[in-house]
């Protein structure tokens, strides 16, 4: 087997291979390290490196192997873990020039349940500053670029987790969630991103503890790749109030479901959504290819009430919450995005925070009725097809003006405000030959079905040529015009272990 063939192998085929004596760590490492080298600098998905780290760790993980020693979920994976996530020894920026130069003591949460899982930390993945945005770009490291056309962009703030997937650099990579943050990503570069429900991977780094906006999950290049990373990260923690015990081993095997039973209800827009004509043609021509395969595929209508305005306002605590300080301190010193929704924030009163609380309740029992009819829903996960990177945002749609830099993002926001649990698969590509995620959205807390309904899809897309995920040409990959890099200059890639403690401010994701 090839280097590349290696490469390109579902991490739940991988690890398998390890724990049989197939292939070793080491080979493992060494062959995405290459790939990484080669690839990486027409797409700008991984930072800050540490590979001599990782293959030290790789041969402890070789001779554990050998040894006969029980092996983790994830023994033996290279891992890359999203910029927002603190990782000892290794660089953590939150793509902000505060943090240039963080190196964490110590690692947080879930990149130390990955790492006790047997995962090894190979390199940190791009994203917006501070998670703002659904464009990987920032001022520290520049932007990360499609891997499908490295002048368009990726997606965010998962941006560089799924670019690295999708060009298998890596078969392990982290993301998070608040308005979008792992499902546009995956759709847009072809890969799955799975928003679980708050509370089951524990979130340790968000400052409101009790809310259930910002998540952590999992992203993989299929659905049992996030639910094997699921599986090593979901369960009760303190330093997350609205965990939950459950088994997380529960997680590894999706659910059986059988597709011809399913009653699926689809929307283009959810009431409330600007989408593009070609996107919601797209839609329309995937949803009559799927149907077949469901006992009833019909449209749904939804009125969820104010769910711009309430998003508004649960999204800026959050950014006043985690920056305020540091913006009374210096406001130049945060980009345009960031700065946007601590502004907003601050403009806002206990009146408006009592609100939303109120009417994020309200929405949630407006989508109930929807499932007693329904299964599960379907949409488009983003409105647009990949747009330049030199683009902050998709600020118009079908030529209609967008309110702000995240109004774009309302397929997946008005979701996240219901908490329902949420996949983004690769379905193919759109009209202009990008990838398509189709969304799929489960019941209140199932997660499991929800996951279960992802992988019979999945497995049932595989054999049709226009809903089956689609794969980047490496052979046809150019570098991007401008460089992804140009806008930057970036800090060295392989920063010393050891350093300072968390910073003060917190990130949040999109």
């Amino acid at each position: 087997m090839t280097p590349q063939d290696l490469v390109a192998l579902p991490a739940t085929e991988l690890r398998r291979m390890i724990g049989a004596r197939q292939i070793s760590p080491v080979e493992l490492l060494d062959a995405c390290i290459a790939r990484i080298e080669a690839i990486n600098p027409l797409v700008n998905a991984i930072t800050a490196t540490c590979f001599e780290r990782a293959r030290d760790e790789a041969r402890a993980a070789e001779q554990a192997v050998m040894d006969g020693h029980p092996l983790g979920l994830l023994h033996g994976l290279p891992l890359g873990v999203k910029d927002l996530e603190a990782t000892a020894g290794l660089l953590t920026t939150m793509g902000s020039p505060l943090w240039r130069d963080h190196v964490p003591a110590q690692d947080n949460l879930l990149v130390a349940r990955l790492r006790a899982a047997g995962a090894i930390v190979t390199g940190k993945t791009n994203v917006p500053e501070m998670g703002a945005g659904a464009n990987s770009r920032n001022a520290v490291w520049g932007a990360t670029g499609n891997p499908f056309d490295p002048n368009l962009n990726a997606g965010g703030s998962s941006g560089g987790s799924a670019a690295a997937l999708a060009l298998d650099l890596l078969p392990v990579c982290t993301g998070s969630d608040t308005g979008g943050s792992l499902r546009i990503p995956a759709a847009k570069c072809g890969v799955v991103g799975f928003r679980p429900s708050p509370g089951v991977v524990p979130s340790a780094r968000k400052l409101l503890g009790w809310t259930p906006i910002s998540v952590v999950g999992p992203m993989g290049r299929t659905v049992a790749d996030a639910c094997l990373q699921l599986a090593a990260s979901a369960g009760l923690s303190v330093s997350d109030p609205l965990s939950h015990a459950l088994d997380p081993l529960s997680f590894l095997n999706p659910e059986a479901v059988d597709l011809g039973s399913l009653r699926v209800g689809w929307t283009e827009d959810f009431g409330a959504c600007a989408v593009d004509d070609g996107i919601r043609q797209v839609f329309r021509d995937k949803i009559a290819a799927m149907a077949p395969l469901f006992a009833r595929c019909e449209p749904v209508r939804l009125d969820l009430g104010e769910v711009h305005r309430c998003f508004d306002v649960l999204r800026a605590e959050s950014f006043v919450a985690g920056l305020h300080e540091a913006y009374r301190r210096d406001p130049d010193s945060l980009g345009p995005n960031t700065r946007a929704n601590v502004e907003m924030g601050a403009a806002m009163s206990l009146l408006d925070s009592a609100w939303a609380q109120a009417e994020q309740s309200r929405i949630l029992a407006r989508f109930q009725p929807a499932f007693d009819d329904f299964d599960v829903i379907l949409s488009p996960t983003t409105p647009v097809s990949p747009f330049p990177w030199t683009r902050l945002s998709a600020d118009t749609i079908n030529g209609e003006a967008q309110e702000n830099y995240y109004r774009w993002l309302a397929l997946t926001y008005v979701v996240t405000l219901t908490t329902h649990p949420a996949i983004s698969l690769p379905c193919g590509l759109d009209h202009r030959g990008m990838p398509f995620g189709l969304q799929v959205v489960g019941r209140f807390r199932a997660d499991h079905h929800t996951l279960g309904v992802a992988h019979a899809m999945e497995q049932a897309f595989a054999g049709h040529a226009d809903l089956r995920r689609p794969r980047p040409s490496i052979d046809t990959l150019r570098a991007a015009e401008p460089a992804l890099t140009s806008i930057v200059t970036a800090p060295p890639m392989q920063p010393p272990v050891g350093g300072s403690g968390a910073p003060q401010a917190r990130a949040s994701a999109v």
